[in-house]
């Protein structure tokens, strides 16, 4: 149940015993900060800065000497994890392979017809479809190299070609140094907004990419980014403050309350990235609790950490706390041996209407 410390946190975060309705700002960050430094103490991991392992050396030396096959292979898995669940993800892609960059470079070497796979920029629109093996170039689908990737579904055959016509077509062939580049020149200006800044200057390009979200740039990026050597300074600040918000942990926020203490209610998707939405909150909260008390080597504010956990707390292959298979939505949780029942506003997440 994760490792045991002592609760710390940071200035201005006290506990308030105000009646559960709407707070002052001061009072809902208050409220939140004792809610996830608990979930911390709990369910925080100590290994998100990755491993001694082969697995991880492999990453940080492809990172080290401008890899770009390989960590295109590792992106592309990542950006796999959307739509089913983890393990059945995982699943598939043990069965069936993953998307290599070679595969891809050699298929499109060969007679390409399709006049959108020209280059990243008319690669838009193509609505492969595996079901029906359709898409809108459909005098082209029989040459086309688009469906002999082995995977899942369309969505993510289109993702592969979108992701490799970028990396080619964008960065040059070099996705470090172009991740290098692009945060030395968001890291200009003013220190107010620049890890803002840092985060917006990879996902931002990298929205355009056909089927990855912000939740799925985020995670796949934070978990590269965080690999990388030591010497990546941006790299690791940049990835140390980006969260992934999925139903989970957008959930857990509804919930518990906090996005109704910080006026934010909304739905699931992508306003959970608008300013004040549950990616700024988390970030708020992650200010005020510090991660050292759980890793010596993290960094005191890590958002990422603090996502996570929440994440760990909710997920039923890890805690399995605070989800939908242990609460009817429609009414308030009453889950009496949860360790926040007793600080948590439980909030039905879908309410019974009269």
């Amino acid at each position: 149940m994760g490792k045991a410390r002592t609760n710390t946190i940071r200035s201005g975060s006290t506990k308030t015993t105000k009646p559960k309705s709407q707070r002052s700002s001061a009072g809902a960050l208050a409220h939140g900060v004792v809610l996830v430094d608990t979930v911390c103490l709990i369910a925080g991991s100590e290994h998100l800065l990755g491993a001694n392992d082969k697995a991880s050396e492999q990453l940080r030396s492809a990172i080290a000497h401008h890899g770009t096959s390989f960590l295109f292979g590792k992106l592309v898995e990542g950006f796999s994890f959307q739509g089913i669940s983890d393990q059945a993800a995982k699943t598939f892609m043990d069965q069936h392979g993953r998307v290599q960059w070679h595969q891809v470079e050699q298929l499109l070497s060969g007679s390409v017809s399709c006049p959108k796979l020209k280059s990243y920029w008319s690669y838009d629109g193509c609505r492969y479809q595996k079901s029906g093996h359709i898409c809108s170039e459909p005098k082209h689908i029989g040459k086309c190299p688009v469906p002999r990737l082995d995977v899942r579904r369309g969505g993510l055959n289109v993702m592969a070609y979108s992701f490799f016509l970028f990396i080619r077509d964008v960065a040059d062939g070099d996705l470090v140094g172009w991740i290098d580049n692009q945060l030395r020149h968001a890291n200009k200006g003013t220190e107010n907004g620049r890890l803002s800044r840092m985060r917006e200057a990879l996902i931002g390009p990298l929205r355009n990419v056909f089927g990855v979200s912000d939740k799925v740039l985020s995670m796949a990026l934070s978990d590269l980014l965080l690999a990388a050597p030591r010497t990546k300074r941006y790299w690791f600040e940049t990835g140390t403050s980006m969260v992934a918000i999925d139903s989970l942990v957008h959930a857990f926020l509804h919930r518990t309350g906090i996005l109704r203490q910080f006026d934010a209610q909304h739905a699931y998707g992508p306003a959970c990235y608008r300013r004040k939405a549950c990616a700024d909150i988390i970030t708020q909260i992650a200010s005020r609790i510090d991660a050292r008390q759980t890793c010596s080597k993290y960094p005191a504010t890590f958002p990422r950490f603090v996502q996570h956990a929440i994440w760990r707390y909710c997920a039923q292959l890890e805690l399995d706390v605070c989800n939908g298979n242990r609460i009817d939505d429609r009414r308030r949780c009453g889950n009496r041996g949860c360790p926040l029942f007793h600080l948590c506003d439980r909030v039905a997440l879908h309410p019974m209407r009269p």
